[in-house]
């Protein structure tokens, strides 16, 4: 409980007015954070802690970032909003730098409010560009909390939200809990496309407009997918003439040491393009809510001739595109992507391999790739049986009191720091880890 008289007011403001997502709000205990800077956020009461969470895995380039913040305010003092019909020059610039960094196969952007109407949009206009219906997505997932986009998603969220048409779900590949009884990742990756081809021939290729895959899958446990299972995977969808679409709402932008997480996961068969992209998060580190559809040259060319029936009223903000061209411009000049893609590599994978070995009792996987990582925490390494509810409450508990704000899921703790982390800070969360797992087990 905040002691200040600033933190206790905002605390019985929230408790008092505001109602929650996600939760049951008799129960809410409320984190008050007073300010941030970079990796550090803080309370009023003054403690500060290690933002290892991102927030919602979405301040890729820090807090309050002086070019993003003055990229914002430049832009107010210019021009505040102006209608999605208009042109405007933030607009331009914003969709021309996302287009340069998502490379070859892209034309156009549709700029959205966030990540779950992205995936809305990018879901209508692969069936309006099929004239198909059927949407397939993978049941580790989480694609939103709109209509569409939440029915598309894969986890608990989407059961009392069923409210959406056309819906169909897979198991992609997890090879640390595979359903496929695989023994290798390539093993892991041919099952799982056995499976998805199953499953289009059983629902009928000729009624399924698009596969949507979050590229990496984020919340459900930062699933890096095996080499060749992306390429499977397109080539199922140009076997059957269905629209690919990759979410890349939390992997893109840096957080996977590259512009896009596809772009990371480039193997031997080289790099594997969707034909929709959609992002938000990381895109302007959610200083500006903002999302959108990364869109390929022949689907925009659907409605050069034929109205797209989707509008929003801030699509393209101007402050949300100032804050994007301030964003993408700052990591660029000063190698954020670089350093994520080197951190993870040199520092957090190691160090979270070597805590891995220090408590193996309770860590059962450790993976990810530049700074987007899961702990995978178990009660039985053997049985791999995840850890209780209470585990994860008392892990939380710990690294809090001890100044690193966490990020848990199921049984996971997700390691997400900004893309702006440096080794020292990496070495003080991995510390602080090892403080609490130490702590846990005795």
């Amino acid at each position: 409980m905040p002691t200040s008289d600033d933190g206790k007011r905002a605390y019985d403001l929230d408790r008092a007015y505001v109602f929650h997502s996600w939760s049951a709000q008799a129960a809410l205990d409320p984190m008050v954070i007073a300010g941030g800077s970079g990796t550090r956020v803080w309370d009023h009461d003054g403690n500060e802690f290690l933002d290892f969470s991102s927030q919602l895995v979405n301040v890729n380039i820090g807090h309050q970032h002086p070019a993003v913040r003055d990229a914002i305010k430049a832009q107010a003092d210019v021009l505040t909003t102006v209608a999605p019909a208009h042109a405007n020059l933030a607009r331009g610039e914003a969709a021309r730098r996302i287009l340069d960094r998502a490379g070859a196969g892209f034309g156009k952007v549709f700029f959205t409010n966030g990540g779950a109407d992205a995936n809305e949009n990018a879901i209508r206009m692969a069936r309006l560009y099929t004239g198909r219906d059927k949407v397939l997505s993978a049941y580790r997932s989480y694609h939103g909390n709109t209509g569409a986009a939440v029915v598309a998603t894969g986890d608990w969220r989407r059961v009392p939200n069923e409210y959406a048409r056309g819906h169909v779900h897979f198991f992609g590949p997890f090879s640390y809990r595979s359903e496929f009884w695989s023994t290798s990742p390539a093993e892991e990756s041919e099952r799982a496309l056995h499976h998805l081809r199953r499953v289009i021939q059983s629902e009928g290729a000729s009624s399924i407009a698009a596969i949507l895959i979050e590229t990496i899958p984020g919340t459900a446990g930062v699933l890096v997918p095996p080499p060749g299972y992306l390429a499977g995977v397109r080539a199922l969808a140009d076997e059957f003439g269905i629209v690919l679409i990759f979410d890349e709402v939390m992997a893109g932008f840096g957080r996977t040491g590259d512009w896009f997480a596809f772009q990371s996961l480039a193997d031997d068969g080289g790099l594997v393009v969707p034909d929709l992209i959609t992002f938000a998060k990381g895109v302007n580190s959610g200083y500006v809510p903002v999302g959108g559809v990364i869109i390929s040259p022949s689907i925009a060319a659907t409605f050069d001739e034929t109205v797209f029936p989707g509008g929003l009223t801030y699509s393209g903000h101007p402050l949300a595109m100032a804050s994007i061209v301030g964003a993408l411009d700052a990591m660029e000049s000063e190698g954020i992507v670089a350093n994520a893609k080197r951190v993870g590599a040199d520092v957090i994978g190691p160090g979270l391999r070597a805590l891995q070995a220090k408590h193996p009792t309770t860590i059962g996987e450790v993976r990810g790739l530049g700074v987007f990582w899961a702990l995978d925490l178990v009660a039985d390494p053997e049985t791999r049986e995840p850890v209780a509810p209470s585990v994860i409450g008392a892990l939380k508990k710990t690294l809090l009191s001890l100044g690193l704000l966490p990020f848990f899921a199921d049984n996971r703790l997700h390691v997400v720091p900004p893309c702006v982390v440096t080794d020292d800070e990496v070495a003080r969360a991995l510390d602080l880890y090892d403080q609490a797992f130490s702590s846990l087990e005795g």
